[in-house]
């Protein structure tokens, strides 16, 4: 507790937003006799500043929501209708660990499969019990390579786990480029700083292919086809290289692989990539011309440039601009991808990945419609599965395919959840999971170098556990006593961030508990520049334009079924554009049928499937919407506010339609995380589970569709 009013009236605690964002806003928390009575943002917090973004302001009613899972209950309609009955714990811990003792004598442990992501972000709820227990009981592992895993292994490749620029230093910045991303809607406190900055002189672009409010509030908004932001990174690199823009010093002491890098973009030009962007060879020069001589400039990347075959490719080309400026000189120059790199989380001990049997198989979380419908063949089959911190029936694609094969009688599903959400509709046991101040833990920090401490202060309604408890009891019902089992919340936090590193000094568990956040010991936004003279965390030390022995793989003990699922491929030694899988420029079938790309960036008002399911959330979004430029709009009869549907081979959904300049012909758009239950379907309804060039990334933007008019 920091603050009282009196001895039974409002206290105040420390707290954090706990969802899957970059911002991870400090905030406090006003508690009244166990009851959340209102969230506000943190002022002391140098980077979220006080400030919530829409979905989280009234934190309070989520907490408070009539519709809250309150009780373990067990299924007793139809799976997915969600009618349910009240049971207690023991029931419903007793019937999940019988069920699955039988799996596991027929089937071997191995027919039980645990899906989660990153609902709750934190250390101790988020990452933690799960992973840890599900690995010890022997379970196919789940993959998750939802966000950022194509984007990670390519900045890997390029410069080494590094925060590169710190947020903060942006507002040193002179010239920012925005690349795939919605700021003001995904990263409202880094704009914030940038628009500090641009009030400043710095000038603003934002490379988006639809003009989102973010790429409204920039000086010059650019707009390529999607999936050919590698096309654009090479025109930027040729047009540096031929132009000479370059500091040949910067290169010569601290890059490897310049020559061969000039080499592959010398006929990457403007006029080749106009072709393919749709941005003009004159507007390709003036960005490359002002990335080198406006400085400092920074570039911050956002994990949609990931979301197309080729996504990883274009990453390694974005990150050899600043090398190739010699950006990384100054405070506020360089690029932005997470800075979770230099966070001390000990995600070993989180996870226990040293308690995965060997060769136990990997299964996609991308491929779960597949994995539960058996088009991807499985020795045993997924019997069982659990989900939590997740929503898949919205949030994975081919979700029509995830839909069939949770409909299937002999599958024993576990949902712990706050709501009954279009996944846990189909569950045969679920379990009331706590939420934000009903839970202690340190949130996960990808966007900024601060550790954040939330509080548990408030009562969780009815019979609802934080989600390290339900697992700290399943693990006992097993009879499992490994270390992190048995360990209270608060020596899981001490044990999960090595506070002895240096980031850490001067930093510890009770200092967090006292003060809600500390920024790590990494210099100031004032003096950063990691890579001033180089120092980038690679094995040359220098920033790599060529990689050999590049292979696209997941480490041991991962690595045998990862080749079952994609040979470990060597990777391209050299960035280069790698075109979309579905290209409605290329002469196919398919392009003939579904002539548009879409787009699904996330909603506004909806944190993924978050908020999707509260009335006032739902009317500050609006109804499930797509953007459609009037000329592709006047081709299908479609007037603004028509109910249309959105069709491929994989699925359809319906929205209405919204005729627009903000998207250019060819390109509709349509925001991620509306229920299904809710809508006639959801954009995940047509999306592809193909993975990506890199890490198995996702390639929700690299799908065709076509839209029709149907009332």
């Amino acid at each position: 507790m920091i603050a009282a009013t009196g001895p039974d009236e409002v206290k105040t605690f420390h707290g954090a937003c706990p969802h899957d964002c970059p911002d991870t806003c400090a905030m406090l928390f006003d508690v009244k006799d166990g009851q959340l009575q209102s969230v506000r943002g943190n002022p002391d917090h140098p980077m979220t500043r006080g400030g919530l973004c829409v979905k989280v302001k009234d934190y309070e009613k989520r907490h408070a929501h009539p519709d809250r899972v309150l009780y373990p209950m067990r299924r007793i309609g139809p799976k997915g209708s969600g009618q349910f009955a009240r049971i207690s714990w023991d029931e419903a811990l007793d019937e999940i660990v019988s069920r699955w003792q039988a799996i596991m004598t027929e089937y071997g442990p191995q027919a039980i499969m645990p899906y989660s992501y990153l609902g709750h972000q934190g250390l101790l709820q988020g990452l933690n019990g799960g992973d840890a227990f599900f690995n010890r009981l022997g379970a196919t592992v789940c993959e998750r390579t939802f966000c950022g895993e194509g984007s990670s292994t390519a900045w890997l490749m390029a410069v080494g786990p590094t925060a590169g620029v710190d947020p903060e230093s942006y507002i040193h910045s002179k010239y920012i480029v925005i690349w795939a991303c919605n700021s003001i809607s995904t990263n409202l406190h880094h704009w914030a700083i940038i628009r500090d900055a641009q009030k400043n002189g710095a000038t603003v672009v934002v490379i988006d292919s639809y003009a989102s409010r973010t790429a409204k509030s920039a000086d010059w908004h650019i707009a390529p086809r999607p999936g050919t932001d590698g096309a654009l990174a090479m025109a930027l690199i040729n047009t540096l290289i031929e132009q000479d823009l370059v500091d040949h010093d910067y290169v010569a002491n601290h890059t490897v692989g310049f020559d061969e890098l000039k080499a592959r973009a010398a006929d990457r030009t403007p006029e080749w990539a106009e072709t393919i962007t749709g941005v003009s060879a004159a507007d390709i020069r003036k960005l490359a011309r002002s990335l080198a001589t406006e400085q400092p400039a920074a570039i911050r990347i956002g994990v949609a440039l990931e979301r197309h075959y080729g996504g990883g490719q274009a990453v390694r080309a974005i990150a050899c601009i600043p090398a190739l400026t010699g950006s990384w000189r100054h405070v506020g120059g360089g690029m932005t991808q997470f800075a979770v790199w230099e966070h001390p989380y000990k995600f070993d001990v989180i996870c226990r990945p040293d308690l995965i049997p060997e060769g136990t198989r990997v299964v996609s979380a991308l491929e779960l419609g597949k994995a539960l419908t058996g088009e991807i063949p499985l020795d045993p089959p997924i019997m069982s599965m659990m989900c939590w911190n997740a929503n898949p029936v919205t949030q994975a694609p081919e979700t029509d395919k995830i839909v069939q094969g949770l409909q299937r009688e002999d599958l024993f599903l576990v949902s712990a959840e706050h709501f009954i959400s279009d996944t846990a509709s189909y569950a045969d046991i679920l379990l009331p999971a706590a939420m934000g101040a009903e839970m202690e833990d340190i949130i996960l920090s990808w966007g900024h170098l601060y550790l954040t401490y939330t509080t548990r202060c408030a009562d969780a309604p009815g019979e609802a556990l934080p989600n390290n408890e339900i697992f700290r009891r399943l693990a006992g019902k097993f009879g499992f006593k490994d270390a992190n089992f048995l360990w209270s919340d608060e020596e899981c936090l001490q044990n999960f961030v090595d506070w002895s590193s240096p980031a850490c000094e001067g930093i510890d568990l009770a200092y967090l508990k006292q003060h809600g956040y500390a920024r790590l010991n990494v210099g100031t936004a004032d003096n950063r520049a990691p890579h001033k003279d180089g120092n980038f965390p690679t094995a040359t030390g220098k920033c790599h334009f060529m990689l050999d022995g590049a292979r696209n793989f997941v480490p041991a003990p991962f690595r045998q079924m990862y080749e079952a699922f994609q040979p470990n491929e060597a990777v391209d030694p050299l960035p280069d554009y790698l075109g979309a899988r579905e290209n409605p420029l290329a002469a196919t079938e398919l392009a003939k049928k579904y002539p548009l790309s879409i787009v699904s960036p996330k909603s506004h008002g909806f944190l993924n499937s978050c908020y999707a399911n509260m009335e006032q959330k739902i009317r500050g979004q609006g109804e499930q919407f797509v953007l459609i430029n009037v000329s592709d709009a006047q081709a299908r009869g479609i007037e603004d506010g028509d109910r249309v549907k959105v069709m491929n081979d994989r699925g359809a959904f319906r929205a209405m339609a919204r005729i627009t300049s903000d998207v250019n012909p060819g390109i509709v758009v349509t925001t991620l995380g509306y229920w299904r239950q809710l809508n006639d379907g959801t954009v995940n309804s047509i999306s592809s589970a193909a993975f990506s060039d890199l890490g198995h990334a996702p390639s929700f933007s690299d799908n065709l569709v076509d839209v029709m008019r149907t009332n």
